[in-house]
């Protein structure tokens, strides 16, 4: 075999743009034709899904696609579930809880209901148990960087963060309307992000909280999140995007109560009303299986054509456009209409009024009526 050289004198190719563009066209309409997110469903279950935890030590149980053993030892349902870090220990809560939770590095658990009560997995008693009002929590999860901090969400619609080394709450905030979910990003400790019933998600700084569905949870890399909604989808986000790079459904799905991502990230796990859990790709369009290293390449290569191309209409229309059920669209079509009318409605407010007496809050400070220290 010869080395072939290559020139890269920009006037030897003059239509070299124009052939990328093409690339990039072509590679965005294929991402379409081979996006099959959808892998398979695990049955097992007579009842609705509501709660799952995955094992950071093994994943076989959860990718076989059936049930590997069962714990029966609740008498109603099962509210909320959590594994310890060498995945040894599994937790559950039932109707006396609405949520429990397992510290990242420790032996300390918590769970969440008329109060806060903070476990060791050797006592029969709780070590310490904190209360902020005569809300019920529904949520409750650790931080992966520090473990003596918490974050919970209340039926009061307030987000409170809790210090195991502090005798009380450390800081609330209460919202609007009512947070279903809490989940933090693993590479930026920092930070977490909210599911509210508002059809939104907002992402704090637990350092500043001043940053602005059922269920969510980040990827390992903590550069996107999954969330799951009534509306029977489910949703991918980039951790600072404001729109959802992916939506999943499908005919037979209903209400989606929980979703997880794959401790290597490839996956989504989600579960819902329909008593079945369903296993879908991270990413729609991948090629499962083993890739040659040309393959890898060629993947690679058609991917950083269509982001440099992606601001170009045509490319920018193949990339966002989704097939959507009638009801999920007349749905976001009604919402849209809302909201174009209330900021309507306040410009109008504010243009017949004295000058100086209409202060026009911020979005992101709108959502939070009271902050608490």
């Amino acid at each position: 075999m010869k080395r072939v050289f290559r020139n890269y004198d920009p006037n030897l190719r003059k239509q070299e743009k124009a052939v990328e563009y093409v690339r990039a066209l072509n590679a965005a309409k294929l991402e379409k034709i081979f996006a099959r997110p959808f892998i398979g469903a695990m049955d097992g279950h007579i009842d609705a899904v509501s709660c799952m935890a995955k094992n950071p030590n093994h994943l076989k149980g959860i990718f076989s696609g059936r049930t590997v053993c069962q714990f029966p030892g609740h008498q109603g349902p099962v509210r909320g579930l959590t594994a310890s870090t060498n995945g040894r220990i599994l937790l559950s809560c039932g109707t006396d809880c609405t949520a429990v939770d397992h510290q990242w590095d420790g032996d300390l658990f918590a769970t969440a209901g008329a109060q806060v009560d903070i476990w060791d997995h050797n006592r029969s008693q709780p070590l310490n148990t904190f209360e902020w009002g005569n809300a019920t929590s529904i949520s409750v999860r650790f931080n992966p960087g520090e473990p003596n901090i918490l974050a919970t969400s209340a039926s009061d619609r307030s987000i409170t963060i809790y210090d195991l080394r502090m005798s009380s709450p450390a800081r609330k905030i209460i919202m609007r309307t009512k947070t279903n979910s809490i989940a933090w990003n693993p590479m930026e400790p920092m930070n977490f992000t909210a599911a509210n019933e508002d059809c939104n998600c907002y992402s704090y700084d637990a350092r500043k909280l001043y940053e602005a569905k059922m269920d969510i949870d980040y990827s390992p890399t903590g550069r996107e999140f999954v969330t799951g909604s009534y509306d029977r989808t489910i949703r991918i986000f980039q951790y600072n995007g404001g729109h959802s790079r992916e939506i999943y459904h499908t005919k037979r799905m209903q209400r989606v109560f929980c979703v997880k991502f794959s401790c290597d990230g490839s996956y989504i796990i989600s579960g819902s009303d329909d008593t079945n859990l369903r296993l879908w790709k991270a990413k729609a369009s991948e090629q499962l299986g083993v890739l040659l290293p040309r393959e890898r390449r060629n993947h690679e290569y058609l991917e950083a054509v269509k982001n440099r191309y992606k601001h170009l209409p045509e490319v920018k229309r193949i990339v966002r456009h989704r097939h959507l059920p009638k009801p999920i669209y007349k749905a976001a079509a009604l919402r849209r209409t809302m909201t174009e009318a209330e900021r309507r409605k306040e410009e109008r407010r504010k243009a017949h009024s004295e000058p100086g007496t209409v202060q026009m809050e911020p979005l992101r400070k709108r959502r939070i009526i009271q902050e608490v220290e």
